[in-house]
């Protein structure tokens, strides 16, 4: 590797334009121009079907963008096709604006005009290359040919719209921009907005591409910044932004970009697009999400919006993917579930309308993720908080918070075992199996209570096939057993952490208690249910015993 060879490619504007650094977040959605179906599309190894493009342009609707880049028309049957089949089928809402893209070519200009007769609602987008690199090494031309071309490629738009009687609007993109000296980027859109005269009524976009990334993002902001204050008729321009992901920074440079004073966005779900893609959309929309700014786009059941994406693409989403992946919203490690799971308590006890959960940017719910499937996941990295919260919401069940140390390390030790993460249901399996219904050294046959000097109970202790009556006092049913069963094992433990609650409500509702049987050297829990309390408290204190006895 020689990195001698390389050398900064972007040009600084002439002056500073540094007001966009005092900003500290994006407070409104801009215009969203979604170019799925053009730049994503025509990044695809296998591009899209005509039919399969009028789903994805339906989803798109669905979602919420206004405005939609619907292809090249010009460049192929399929692309032509496709938007005839859009007009004629009638599949454009009245408030949806589809997006041509031509280049600035006299016979491609006029293929673009015939694929968009009938249609309502029409951006023609029109571009030439203006980078330095293009212009030596491509097209071989001046500074001043190269403006021509973007001059009377915007004359022949407006020409043809005239002639076509329509109102279409119009955007001009200096492709590679961020290669171009912005003053003469400014040269040329000012020249192309000369021609079109914008008015309130009828605005025209220009669109400023990060081609080809080449700069941190602060650079593509100056240069916004430099082009929005010097823009002829800016009151009546849509300045755009269309960022390329080639460093990474995509989504950064959008939203440097707005803060440096544009108004409008085009990208791609989830980042598809030519090379390393396009400015992901959905991280963007949900960026400003998070810091309560509507994007004016529908994310609510992103589960669905990505299994159709994928679908229509064949392409797969990174787990990792921001607010979308699998894995986005999970929490293995136990300090962080603890602080979840805390987070998510102090909530519901404090009734609190701001989302500030430790670890979970946004609500999991808001995307259409579930708590217990998605957040809290199991495996043998996981803590007391983790295990005990998904036993909580799944179950119902509140552990005591010394027993939950107890639960999680069976939990790890069967997660460890099966080299895997456990389901919910799983969990709930390994509490049966060593707290509900432990290994038997032994079990309780009848038992019988009288009051005589506090309770005395006579107990049948039933151990394989023999069966022994054991008579003790206490000061409780509870107390008694216990004491019966001290006195038949011959072993000395205090009863701790007893606790219980109800599982469900009716007369018939079942109860669960939960104890530990604590000696000199060490402490086992149990637990027991049933709709008797006592009963349910006495399986509880036989549960803790075998596991005692068994140790």
């Amino acid at each position: 590797m020689d990195a001698k060879k390389y050398t900064k490619q972007f040009i600084l504007p002439p002056v500073r334009c540094m007001d966009w650094a005092e900003k500290t977040m994006v407070e409104k959605a801009p215009v969203w121009c979604s170019v799925d179906l053009r730049d994503g599309n025509q990044a695809l190894v296998e591009p899209m079907s005509l039919e399969t493009k009028v789903e994805f342009f339906n989803l798109l609707v669905e979602i919420g963008f206004k405005e939609i880049e619907v292809g090249f028309p010009a460049a192929s049957e399929t692309e032509y096709d496709f938007l005839r089949a859009l007009i004629e089928r009638g599949l454009i809402p009245d408030d949806v604006t589809i997006q041509v893209l031509t280049q600035a070519r006299e016979h491609i200009i006029k293929k673009t005009f015939e694929a968009i007769r009938g249609a309502k609602n029409v951006i023609v987008h029109v571009y030439n290359s203006t980078s330095v690199a293009q212009r030596e090494q491509v097209f071989r031309k001046s500074r001043e040919e190269i403006r021509k071309i973007a001059v009377d490629g915007a004359r022949l738009l407006r020409d043809l719209t005239e002639q076509a009687g329509a109102d279409y609007r119009f955007e001009y993109s200096p492709e590679s921009f961020t290669g171009t000296e912005p003053e003469y980027a400014l040269e040329v859109c000012n020249a192309v907005l000369d021609v079109w005269q914008p008015s309130a009524d009828r605005k025209a976009i220009i669109n400023l591409p990060a081609t080809v990334e080449n700069a941190m993002p602060h650079v593509y902001a100056q240069q916004i910044e430099y082009l929005h204050k010097n823009l002829k008729y800016r009151e009546n321009v849509v300045l755009s932004l269309h960022p390329h992901n080639d460093r990474g920074s995509g989504v950064a440079s959008a939203e440097f970009g707005l803060l440096a004073g544009a108004d409008r966005v085009e990208g791609t779900l989830f980042g598809n697009g030519e090379r390393t893609g396009n400015c992901d959309v959905v991280t963007l929309a949900m960026n400003m999400y998070s810091q309560g700014v509507d994007p004016g786009l529908d994310f609510s059941n992103m589960p669905y919006v990505a299994s159709l994406y994928q679908t229509y693409t064949d392409m797969r989403i990174s787990p990792r993917q921001p607010y979308a992946g699998e894995l986005v919203f999970a929490a293995f490690s136990g300090s962080h579930q603890d602080a979840i799971a805390k987070g998510m308590r102090f909530r519901e006890e404090t009734h609190r309308t701001v989302w500030d959960v430790p670890y979970l940017p946004i609500d999991p719910k808001d995307v259409g993720r579930e708590y217990d499937s998605d957040v809290i996941r199991i495996n043998s990295q996981s803590g007391k908080g983790g295990v005990g919260y998904i036993l909580e919401h799944a179950y119902g069940l509140k552990l005591p918070a010394r027993m939950k140390e107890a639960v999680s390390y069976a939990v790890k030790h069967e997660s460890d075992v099966l080299h895997k993460e456990l389901k919910a249901e799983e969990i709930f399996g390994v509490f049966g199996k060593r707290f509900l219904s432990p290994r038997s050294v032994f079990s309780l046959g009848e038992v019988h209570y009288r009051q005589e000097n506090g309770i005395t109970a006579t107990v049948q202790v039933v151990e394989g096939e023999k069966k022994t009556v054991v008579e003790a006092t206490g000061n409780g049913r509870l107390d008694a057993v216990s004491n019966a069963l001290k006195k038949h094992f011959g072993v000395q433990f205090n009863l701790t952490g007893y606790e219980q609650h109800a599982l469900s409500s009716g007369s018939f509702a079942q109860a669960i208690s939960y104890l530990g049987v604590e000696t000199k050297e060490r402490i086992c829990w149990g637990a027991g249910e049933n709709s008797d309390i006592t009963l349910a408290s006495v399986q509880a204190l036989v549960s803790a015993l075998n596991n005692l006895l068994s140790a």
